[in-house]
Formats: C-alpha cells, sequence, structure tokens
C-alpha cells in the first residue's frame, strides 16, 4: 500500500505560512492596484470533472485544488471585495455527463470554467463553451486533440497539463536512451487511448522506430493475460500503457502473474492510486511523466503541501492534479485583474489569459506569458520530470531532476 501523505514538519508549516501570507499580500496588493470599486454579488467560477465514479481518484484532487486557492483569494478579499464562488458539475467520466455539465454551467452563468480530466469527456463537452464564448481552462486532461479543435487564434479552450504531444517524447526519448526499443504499446478505445496511441507511434517514429506490439482494450477489461504473452512473443522490453483507471493495474498484475520482467511506463495516470494501489507490488519501478511531484523542494511546493493537509487532512493522491488546478484559478484570478472595470465577458477574459500582465509564481511553475493568441498550452517538455514508483509512492526517478527541481520552471 502506498505510503500516506507526510504530516510536514514545524519548521515546513511555519514556511507554508511565511509563503502563503506573502502570496496573499500580492493579491490584495492586486486588489489595490485595480480601480476602486464597490463590492458586488459573489463572481460564480465553474468546476466540473469526475468527482465521482471510476476517476474521482484524480478528479477530487483537481476540485480540492480550486476549493484551496478560492479559499485563500476569498480571504483577502476575492475580486474587490466581491467573493469567488463556485459552481460545480459532477461528470463522473462520462461523456453524456459532461456535455450536460458543460450546458448547465453555462446556462449558470460562470464567468468561466475549469475543470475536465478525462480527454473523451472534454473533447465531447468543448463546443458548448467554444459556441459559448466562455473559457475553459483544463487542468488535468492531457489529450492532445483538447487544445485542437478549433484554430488556436479562435480558441476559449486553455490548458495548463502536459499535452501527451510532449509527455509521449518525453518517455520515449527515456527508454529509449535506457535502451529499451521494442515497445509494446498497451492503450484503451477511450478518446484518452487513441490520442496517446498516435503520440506515442509519432515519438517513436523520430527515432525511426515502430511499436513492436499494440494491444487495444476497452476500459473495464479484465484479462489482458493474451495480449501480454503477444506482446511478449513480438519481442518486446517495455510496455508503454495509455489507460487511466484500474486497467493499468490489471497490465501490471497480468505481467506479473505471467513472470514477464519488463518495466513498465507511461503518461502520468501511473501515478494514480488505482494503479499504486491496485498493482502494489507489481507497480514498483513504473516510470511516469510529471510535472509536479509531492515533495517539499522549494518554498512554493511546500506552502501548497502543507497547506493542502490542513484544509482537507487526507493523502493527497494525485498531487498533479490538486497543484495544476490550484495554479490554474490563480491564473484565472490574474486574467479577471487584467479586464478594465471588471466587465468579465467571455471574449474580455480570453484577450486577458491570451496577455497576461503580472507574472504568477506557482506551485508547477513560473507563469510569464503562459498563453497567447496563438498557444494556448501552458506547459512545455522542460517543466517535466520523470517519476518512479517507489514503495508505494512517486518520487523522481533521477536524481539530478530531484536538483532541477529546485528551481521552478518557466515555459520555453
Amino acid at each position: 500500500m502506498p505510503k500516506p501523505t507526510h504530516l510536514p514538519s514545524r519548521p515546513t508549516r511555519r514556511l507554508a505560512r511565511a509563503v502563503r501570507a506573502a502570496l496573499l499580500a500580492g493579491i490584495a496588493g492586486l486588489s489595490l492596484a485595480a480601480a476602486a470599486q464597490s463590492a458586488g454579488p459573489p463572481i460564480r467560477l465553474g468546476v466540473i470533472g469526475p468527482f465521482s465514479g471510476p476517476s474521482s481518484d484524480f478528479g477530487t484532487p483537481m476540485l480540492n485544488g480550486v476549493r484551496l486557492a478560492v479559499e485563500e483569494i476569498n480571504r483577502v478579499g476575492g475580486y474587490l471585495g466581491r467573493p469567488i464562488e463556485t459552481v460545480v458539475e459532477d461528470d463522473r467520466a462520462d461523456p453524456d455527463t459532461g456535455l450536460q455539465g458543460a450546458q448547465a454551467l453555462v446556462q449558470a452563468g460562470v464567468v468561466a470554467t475549469i475543470g475536465f480530466c478525462n480527454t473523451g469527456v472534454a473533447l465531447k463537452a468543448l463546443p458548448v463553451f467554444q459556441q459559448a464564448r466562455s473559457p475553459l481552462l483544463v487542468p488535468c486532461a492531457t489529450g492532445t486533440p483538447v487544445t485542437a479543435q478549433v484554430p488556436a487564434a479562435e480558441s476559449y479552450v486553455f490548458r495548463t497539463s502536459a499535452r501527451d504531444a510532449i509527455q509521449a517524447p518525453f518517455v520515449v526519448n527515456d527508454i529509449v536512451q535506457r535502451g529499451w526499443k521494442r515497445v509494446a504499446v498497451f492503450a484503451d478505445t477511450s478518446g484518452y487511448g487513441e490520442a496517446g496511441l498516435v503520440d506515442v507511434q509519432k515519438a517513436l517514429a523520430a527515432h525511426g522506430l515502430a511499436p513492436a506490439y499494440v494491444a487495444r482494450f476497452a476500459i473495464g477489461v479484465k484479462d489482458l493475460k493474451d495480449e501480454l504473452q503477444a506482446a511478449r512473443a513480438a519481442g518486446a522490453n517495455v510496455i508503454f500503457s495509455y489507460t487511466v483507471g484500474p486497467e493499468n493495474a490489471k497490465i501490471a498484475n497480468d505481467r506479473r502473474t505471467l513472470g514477464w520482467d519488463v518495466p513498465m511506463v507511461g503518461g502520468w495516470p501511473l501515478s494514480f492510486p488505482f494503479f499504486i494501489d491496485g498493482a502494489a507490488q507489481a507497480a514498483e519501478g513504473a516510470l511516469m511523466a510529471q510535472t509536479f511531484i509531492a515533495e517539499p523542494s522549494n518554498e512554493r511546493r511546500a506552502a501548497f503541501l502543507a497547506n493542502y493537509a490542513r484544509a482537507f487532512k487526507t493523502r493527497l493522491t494525485v498531487p498533479m492534479a490538486a497543484a495544476q488546478a490550484y495554479d490554474t484559478t490563480y491564473l484565472l484570478l490574474y486574467a479577471m485583474f487584467g479586464v478594465p472595470g471588471g466587465r468579465f465577458t467571455g471574449p474580455a477574459l480570453k484577450a486577458s489569459l491570451e496577455n497576461l500582465q503580472r507574472t504568477y509564481y506557482g506551485v508547477v511553475a513560473t507563469y510569464d506569458h503562459p498563453f497567447t493568441a496563438d498557444d494556448k498550452d501552458a506547459v512545455t517538455d522542460n517543466m517535466l520530470v520523470m517519476g518512479k514508483v517507489h514503495q508505494g509512492a512517486v518520487t523522481f526517478a533521477y536524481p539530478e531532476d530531484a536538483r532541477r527541481n529546485l528551481f521552478v520552471q518557466r515555459k520555453r
């Protein structure tokens, strides 16, 4: 079983309080610098994701990341005395439910929405936000198509998670350097698996390689031994998985049952409890791309981890989801302060997000112009590190990544 999140030490808690005080002072400074306005009604912020069901292990941390940021913002007066109020929709990782939730948020008059963890759910709901010209900020879903449905200049969809078009090459580069060139790709048939398979194939082709074997399977599959035996017969020496739920654990456990001792690599879902808890010893040593590892490697991250533990008193199951959502909420606040007179129309917020005037010193990254009219993805490959499952937790795969992580990266 994975180790529980460690409670912060007293020095870490003191540091967290100091960093949080500095952050809140900065928000208050933004309020004072803006034109004076009287307090008005709450500002409604939409939040949508899988808060129940099979993807709630990373949907709930995403929601908590938003709530932590909103609590901090409201503590110092919100936006010029107007509190932020969240309007929450649970998409249950189901595309039809996500579509209905998106429609409900737009009808509720939210100024913008933070959400989506599942690529397939996001893709079905994106047209709702685009047609309503209502900004959507995506802190979790990583499928490359999410920010490619319409031309970037027209798009109201912004993303603060690492799209698979950079995760897949990052992982492929690592495994090729390790000498693992006979790659078996195990991809589910969801929107996430479909897009991920394409990205892995492109990344392998850049090295003059092709998959040694490709397995496709439906969400909820109960047995993958036949596919694993076929991959072994094809001479594969590494498994690259593209799925988000218990299927990752099924791959690892069936691999162990067959006595096939090959490494398992993938995108960030290999850091999820469904994999680490579900596979237990079979998960040990798995490698995955990460933007944030829950170690207090610098002041910002120590403060975030301590404040999350204080606020929710629960294990932080998917740190990336929480940290990216937390940063996303502050980026939206900074954009709000860039809208003259607080007139939060969709086009006005879109323009402000594309031209943020202040640098936000976040948990995952330092955001200095994270978006432009032509680029709606805030994360570049220099922000990634390789994570590894070790004794039931995710840590740095390489000491040099741990050292580099002392310094928060900026977009390339």
